[in-house]
């Protein structure tokens, strides 16, 4: 019998394609093959690895007549029309195990880094200047944080917070998942108590722009937002009116709402929105290109966990 055939749309850890082998699969590059070309052959494989190069729509499904599995390489599926895969029963796989450590010392990595001003400091000493009280910063300790979204990276979050001595609430759509490292409340709730927020959310109908005026009103104190999840799930607009107004202490953003559905560059914008232009120079601004997850370990277990979760179907 002929070995199953998989399809690898997105390059990458080599250890992928090896132990794939030694399960007794044929791998196929298509590293740079344009999506044109790749769907007058998609019906001869049975699996298919992605990142977000392209989307997996009811098109492409419709012409992978034979695919067994879809593989992502990344902790969502929101580049796949997941509903109408799975009515073609269509397996899919996605590994936010293998880069939830990542995202939770990244997300840490930004918290720390804006309430301490470290940019600031940094940028002030390249210019040869020594102010101290012009950078003073603020202790994590003592305050309460606040996670939406409790599932892999979030948990993994709020358990690194536990030597900081801080009270951590979480808010989840799935009732009882709150455990010893977080506090599970409603959203309300956990709106009137905190004084930093973290987004750990996929991108979805219900997440999209949930980070607006209206949330930022409703948030009792002053606070220091992170999001590590997805851009879209914040209105950049907002998200500026309310670091101008002081509601928004400091903003770490690892993701941005003008990322393309590949997480290409913002650069390639044409006509760059003011918002943009605005985070791009705010003092009070941390950014990093959708690296949250992207670390030298987390590229390894990503593509061990989908190798895991293949041989396992």
């Amino acid at each position: 019998m002929s070995p199953l055939k998989i399809l690898h749309v997105d390059e990458n850890h080599p250890l992928m394609l090896e132990r794939l082998e030694r399960l007794g699969y044929h791998n196929d590059l298509a590293y740079t093959t344009p999506l044109e070309e790749i769907l007058k052959t998609i019906n001869t494989y049975d699996g298919m690895v992605i990142r977000s190069r392209f989307p997996i729509d009811k098109k492409f499904i419709d012409t992978a007549q034979n695919l067994r599995f879809i593989a992502r390489v990344g902790a969502g599926l929101e580049n796949i029309d997941v509903k109408y895969a799975q009515s073609k029963n269509i397996h899919l796989i996605a590994a936010p195990e293998g880069n939830r450590n990542a995202v939770g010392e990244h997300a840490i990595g930004l918290l720390l880094g804006l309430m301490n001003k470290l940019r600031l400091g940094h940028h002030s000493i390249q210019q040869g200047k020594w102010l101290r009280e012009v950078h003073r910063g603020f202790e994590l300790e003592n305050k309460k944080v606040g996670i939406i979204g409790y599932g892999n990276t979030g948990k993994n979050f709020a358990e690194k917070l536990k030597g900081f001595n801080v009270k951590v609430l979480c808010h989840d759509i799935l009732p009882n998942i709150g455990d010893e490292n977080a506090t599970q409340v409603d959203l309300q709730t956990l709106m009137d108590e905190v004084q930093v927020l973290s987004l750990h959310i996929p991108q979805s109908k219900q997440t999209e722009n949930m980070i607006n005026k209206a949330f930022i009103s409703k948030m009792k104190y002053s606070f220091w937002f992170i999001n590590t999840a997805r851009g879209k799930a914040v209105v950049t607009q907002d998200l500026v009116a309310g670091l101008r107004s002081g509601k928004i202490l400091g903003a770490g953003l690892d993701v941005l709402e003008y990322e393309s559905a590949s997480f290409h560059s913002i650069f390639n914008i044409k006509n760059r929105p003011e918002a943009l232009d605005f985070l791009l120079s705010a003092d009070n601004v941390l950014l990093s290109p959708h690296v949250g997850g992207w670390t030298v370990e987390s590229h390894r277990k990503l593509a061990q966990t989908i190798v895991d979760k293949i041989k396992a179907l």
